[in-house]
């Protein structure tokens, strides 16, 4: 059968994984009365609530005879070690773009990238139906786009479309007709993307995409270069370094067919199908025939920016909340994942108690947490660090990204101020329709954690940020941290209502009345600089002496809550969260007070 390779890019939420629903839905893949639920790509919990996709996947589509392979690629850089390998498998790719917001930094990240390796782009504006679109101004916003990026003459004359993912249809013009569905974007593809090129020889495939599946193993997933498959088949693979890392045979070959993999016989050159049996072979390494001497060239994977350390739950109410707190179980959990995601890496500390992870970015690793602790784990979290190195030269270097911010005009001063404070450049400021402006900025790393509900709260929710790893840069100085101070529990017990009450005009809480407390936990946010111990199981003192107005009902000040993103990046160098499946507390690293002096000291003297 004939094939065909395509890549879907979008920006996150501009809806390609919508698209790819009614692709499936429209070309056969689901019976006229199959369930199915809405935005089948995005399957795991945390994609369908954030709404983002956070995991490559696969898909195929017949249409007219021809296999079309979909790959639906991660919209945000957190889970760009994803994006770069997965373009090498595809020959073409459709770029989805917002006809109100137009090209955003995660749509340049990924264009980049599918420019350089050279496939030709479909673009297709998504969305029009948008009360504020704007799609002629976007189509040229697009083309600006891809010049900067170093198109080709070829590239730059790419086919424009017009629809709606959620409505089923795309057209060549804006205004439809909307009865023919997606079908012009599917002969569109069938025209404009080639047919996969396939090399001359033996079996030679590079892994792209790499899971754990409790039945069949490690599965690989990537595209024949060349050859053909079987299974029960020899094969080795070659590292990027081309020495041998593992021998064996192939247990089970899967290809994709609508949104199922089936088992299949053979597998030829060209088709992106999902190898099981080996349990060494990873992403970016060549799994082969064994006759084959040479690994074949692969996308580098970017260095992890962002590290935490994952510590056992040490706190007195470890354990009363979740059934996975040893050492060795998370120790499991955590070797486990890094083995399906290649931009985690993990290290044990010395006292084998905790553990060192880094990653892209807060995202990846806040979406890491928040599985765990849905599988029913109980850990204690740092604050992230950035990962520094330093040059041939001994100069220390930090990861900068680049910051595009959307922002009503405004509040455009405020966000400029915040982001100067944070050693942030300015690169560009342009106006992007509807009173807004548009920021571009270079910051550090260590400036923008926590900066997120910063942002949100000075802009009343309207500004819109993206980030997008750019490169290293020498050290910029030290970045001023959080203002405030903590309240702190100095007993254990359970918070009541009239002491909260009382300690109102100290600052805000972020707990409830009737909440289990312990010594060092933070239990509200001070209204000055430094931390203060105070006591939430102060019950009122009672007589038999009734005074009129002295019985009112306390009213309390709504706490703060503190999610798990918000927690992350609010928490200080001392300060730890201890996420449970039931709660998300935070607590001073060290719980006694004089443990807190002496490390004060220890710090100062350092």
């Amino acid at each position: 059968m004939a094939l065909r390779n395509i890549a879907i890019i979008a920006h996150v939420d501009h809806g390609k994984t919508t698209l790819v629903d009614e692709l499936l839905k429209q070309s056969g893949s689901f019976r006229e009365n199959q369930r199915v639920a809405e935005r089948v790509m995005d399957s795991n919990d945390l994609e369908k609530e954030r709404g983002i996709t956070i995991l490559a996947k696969a898909t195929s589509v017949e249409w007219k005879g021809v296999r079309i392979n979909i790959v639906d690629t991660p919209g945000h850089a957190d889970f760009g070690g994803e994006v770069e390998r997965i373009l090498s498998m595809v020959d073409g790719a459709i770029v989805l773009v917002d006809a109100s917001e137009g090209p955003m930094p995660q749509t340049k990240f990924v264009v980049g990238k599918a420019l350089k390796v050279g496939l030709r782009p479909i673009v297709a504006i998504n969305k029009i139906d948008r009360p504020d679109g704007r799609h002629e101004e976007v189509i040229n916003e697009v083309f600006d786009l891809f010049a900067n990026l170093d198109a080709t003459d070829e590239q730059l004359d790419f086919p424009i479309l017009y629809g709606s993912g959620r409505d089923g249809w795309m057209n060549f013009n804006p205004e439809g007709p909307k009865d023919e569905g997606l079908a012009p974007l599917l002969d569109l593809v069938l025209k404009h993307v080639p047919e996969p090129t396939v090399e001359e020889g033996p079996f030679r495939m590079i892994g792209t995409i790499l899971e754990a599946n409790p039945f069949l193993g490690r599965i690989i997933t990537g595209r024949i270069a060349s050859g053909s498959i079987k299974p029960n088949q020899a094969v080795k693979v070659l590292g990027q370094d081309g020495k041998l890392i593992e021998q064996g045979r192939i247990s089970k070959i899967l290809a994709f067919r609508g949104i199922e993999r089936q088992p299949i016989e053979e597998a030829y050159a060209g088709d992106i199908v999902a190898i099981a049996g080996l349990s060494k072979g990873t992403v970016a390494d060549t799994f082969c025939d064994p006759s084959v001497t040479e690994a074949m060239k692969a996308q580098p994977i970017d260095p992890p920016t962002v590290t935490m350390s994952f510590i056992v739950n040490d706190s007195p109410l470890a354990g009363t909340e979740g059934d996975k707190v040893t050492s060795r179980v998370i120790r499991d959990r955590l070797f486990k994942e890094a083995e399906g995601n290649v931009a985690l890496k993990i290290e044990e500390a010395e006292g084998k108690d905790s553990f060192y992870v880094s990653g892209r970015g807060e995202l990846q690793l806040a979406v890491l947490i928040e599985t765990m602790r849905r599988e029913g784990f109980e850990l204690a979290v740092s604050r992230p660090r950035v990962v520094m190195h330093k040059d041939e030269n001994g100069t220390l270097m930090e990861p900068i990204e680049e910051v595009v911010i959307d922002v009503d005009e405004e509040h455009s001063g405020v966000v400029v101020q915040k982001m100067s404070e944070r050693k942030a450049e300015m690169v560009e400021l342009r106006p992007s329709g509807g009173n807004r402006l548009r920021l571009r900025f270079y910051a550090p790393t260590r400036g923008l954690i926590g900066y997120q509900s910063e942002l949100l709260t000075d802009t009343r929710g309207t500004a819109i940020m993206n980030r997008l790893f750019h490169d290293y840069q020498p050290f910029k100085g030290q970045i001023g941290g959080r203002v405030n101070g903590v309240l702190l529990a100095n007993a254990a017990g359970e918070a009541v209502a009239y002491a909260m009450f009382n300690l109102e005009d100290r600052g805000p809480m972020i707990i409830e009345p009737g909440e289990k407390v312990y010594q060092g936990m933070i239990i509200g946010i001070h209204s000055r600089d430094n931390d203060l111990e105070v006591n939430v199981l102060k019950g009122k003192q009672l007589t038999n002496i009734r005074a009129a107005g002295k019985d009112e009902a306390v009213k309390l000040t709504p706490p703060i809550r503190m999610t798990l993103d918000r927690a992350l990046s609010w928490i200080q160098d001392d300060e730890l969260m201890e996420v449970t499946p039931k709660n998300i507390r935070l607590r001073k690293m060290y719980l006694d007070p004089n443990d807190r002096k002496r490390y004060e000291k220890s710090k100062l003297a350092g």
